[in-house]
């Protein structure tokens, strides 16, 4: 079927604009780049995906670059002890990416022989990859045609096209719009630039229209109301979660433990704490002491908001804890503690990542 002309219009000035105007990022190859011979590198791109999800470019940068120092290759990483890279994780946050990233990794080099699967089927099956990353992977890494469809991406089309039909209801009209447009014969080029023009231009709240390769044709921009857009159902707020964090400091050294593989935070470290739950947690201490009350640290995740009473105290002589560990105060920062337990610790010892 032949692609209508002001398709081939909105490809051709979007492909204009990112050759002279795109991004140029650590994992990225463009298209100067090869033309000098350089050739993208799955697993680095792979890498980049994974750590953007939920993340900005400017924090993600340097994990990215750091793990590819201690893991340069697939197989590296998939020999690596999984607590060093749930450590090296910490403070990415949705620390089930980095559970996924190592299985990821274990599953490409023993399965695929350290190569990704170029298809949208066998990228699919590997752990961690969804519909969007196995896109971007197909994209970036290997020219494959794909269309990506991310929060830029939906601001985009939402603003271009003027959608009425309010997120996330409107995702599957977002996507056939995107694949419309998006260009089979750069289709590596083209996912970057429709990806830089949201996240460069059309963005969410200062969107330079003048700038826009699509200022011509965009319909929000000649209605008035580029800020409108995308339509958002209103969201609940967020509920309030609570717990006690007990912190219990002896001889320079600290109780921590590791959490369950299953749940929020799994496999990370944690200062021990009650469940969070919607009501006042029980005070059930670890043992009889004066716990001496250090605040209160507040941290909001995804579904919820969590606030953490902290209680310090000191334990009796002879005592154990029944789980986890002794760690030394001065090694905390080597530990793969999420930033919720970093604020914990900070109440005393300033543990920052």
């Amino acid at each position: 079927m032949q692609t209508r002309p002001e398709i081939l219009d909105l490809r051709q000035r979007l492909l204009t604009w990112y050759d002279r105007e795109g991004r140029s990022l650590p994992w990225r190859v463009r298209p100067e780049d090869r033309e000098a011979g350089v050739v993208a590198d799955p697993y680095a791109i792979w890498l980049s995906e994974i750590m953007l999800q939920q993340t900005t470019v400017p924090h993600a940068t340097p994990y990215w670059h750091r793990f590819l120092a201690l893991w340069p290759g697939v197989e590296n990483l998939a020999a690596a002890p999984r607590e060093d890279v749930m450590r090296e994780w910490a403070g990415l946050g949705y620390y089930a990416r980095a559970r996924n990233l190592h299985a990821c990794a274990q599953a490409v080099t023993t399965e695929h022989a350290g190569q990704f699967p170029d298809t949208l089927k066998g990228l699919l099956a590997l752990p961690g990859i969804g519909e969007y990353t196995a896109n971007a992977i197909l994209a970036a890494a290997f020219n494959v045609p794909a269309s990506v469809v991310d929060g830029n991406v939906e601001r985009v089309i939402t603003r271009f096209y003027r959608v009425q039909v309010p997120l996330p209801k409107s995702k599957p009209e977002i996507k056939r719009l995107a694949a419309e447009i998006a260009c089979p014969e750069r289709s590596c080029d083209y996912a970057q630039a429709i990806m830089d023009l949201g996240a460069t231009i059309c963005t969410p709240k200062s969107p330079d229209c003048d700038a826009c390769p699509w200022s011509q044709g965009c319909q929000a921009r000649a209605e008035g109301d580029v800020l409108r857009y995308p339509l958002k159902d209103r969201k609940k707020p967020k509920p309030v979660r609570r717990g006690i964090a007990w912190l219990v400091r002896h001889d320079g050294k600290v109780w921590l433990r590791t959490r369950a593989d299953q749940g929020l935070l799994g496999g990370m470290r944690e200062v021990p704490s009650t469940p969070w739950a919607d009501a006042e947690p029980e005070w059930q201490p670890p043992f009889d002491s004066d716990w001496t009350a250090r605040g209160e640290v507040k941290h909001v995740f995804t579904h919820f908001e969590l606030k953490l009473s902290v209680q310090e105290a000191a334990p009796p002589a002879g005592w154990t804890p029944a789980s986890g560990d002794w760690v030394d105060e001065t090694a905390l920062d080597r530990e793969a503690l999420p930033s919720v337990m970093r604020k914990v610790l900070a109440t005393r010892l300033g543990v920052s990542r």
